[in-house]
């Protein structure tokens, strides 16, 4: 796999950027497609081109003029406004199909494009295949754990989270003493967590008393080469700041980037982090 040349189309956040990193340092043949209006613009210092979405056929055409053989999806890519889309001819012929799976759910979109990839002869990759490093392990990260009192709520929370992505609808939820304070839906998680954070106090934890944990967790029917859950610095932060005690992901189903701080973070806000 280290030898295949890979296409990284991306989005916005920190995950490409990881991506590319990890290429780099492995010494794996890299070539990123840069998604307009969506990727930052720390992934221009890698080799790549800048493609509007909708332009699948220029898409396809750069990944295959520069020898790529496999493509990993990564980043954070809004649903777009599919009338204000300029398809190139090669997109167009798609169109009909992504809007039909776009009303399924963002699942059924993604596993329709990844299909797309793989008609052109691209094998899809996961991002903790291009990077095994990033995936959440098993037990606690850094120095602090659940506590005895924290089960419940956890595994309250797991079974939300499930539920939730059973409808295709999200990945995260929050629940404090057996109340579910929020779901995450398209907003994403770091609006979630500012929205509990505005919550009345006494619902919530403080600095000094935490209570209540984050889920995330993928959902069943997940397509897991793209767009798996995500825990980072940001995500702990607003852990922190709507008074929770700690964070929950499934064991090798979670991505955490620039795991030495998130485990800092993590230590320094009196927060557990745990795979299970």
């Amino acid at each position: 796999m280290a030898s295949r040349k890979l296409g990284l189309i991306v989005g916005g956040g920190e995950l490409p950027q990881a991506l590319a990193d990890a290429c780099i340092a492995a010494g794996r043949p890299l070539f990123v497609v840069r998604l307009r209006g969506f990727a930052d613009a720390g992934t221009s210092r890698f080799p790549s081109a800048e493609i509007g979405i909708a332009e699948l056929g220029h898409i396809l055409e750069a990944l295959k003029r520069e020898g790529c053989e496999a493509v990993c999806f990564a980043g954070e890519v809004k649903r777009p406004d599919f009338s204000a889309l300029k398809p190139d001819l090669r997109g167009m012929r798609s169109l009909a199909g992504v809007i039909a799976a776009a009303r399924k759910g963002d699942d059924a979109l993604l596993r329709f494009l990844m299909l797309e990839f793989e008609r052109e002869g691209f094998v899809v990759e996961g991002a903790e295949q291009v990077h095994a490093g990033l995936t959440l392990g098993s037990g606690p990260l850094g120095a602090w754990s659940p506590r005895p009192e924290d089960d419940a709520d956890m595994h309250h929370a797991i079974e939300v989270v499930r539920t939730l992505g059973r409808l295709d609808i999200g990945q995260a939820a929050v629940v404090v003493d057996g109340l579910v304070l929020a779901v995450e839906a398209q907003e994403g998680t770091d609006a979630m967590l500012t929205r509990c954070a505005a919550l009345p106090a006494n619902v919530l934890g403080s600095d000094g008393a935490r209570r209540g944990v984050l889920v995330k967790w993928p959902k069943p029917i997940q397509e897991r080469r793209v767009d798996l859950p995500t825990i980072g610095v940001r995500t702990l932060e607003g852990a922190a700041a709507a008074g929770l005690a700690g964070v929950v992901g499934e064991a090798r189903g979670v991505l955490v980037l620039d795991r030495e701080a998130v485990i800092a973070a993590a230590d320094r806000l009196g927060l557990f982090v745990t795979g299970l």
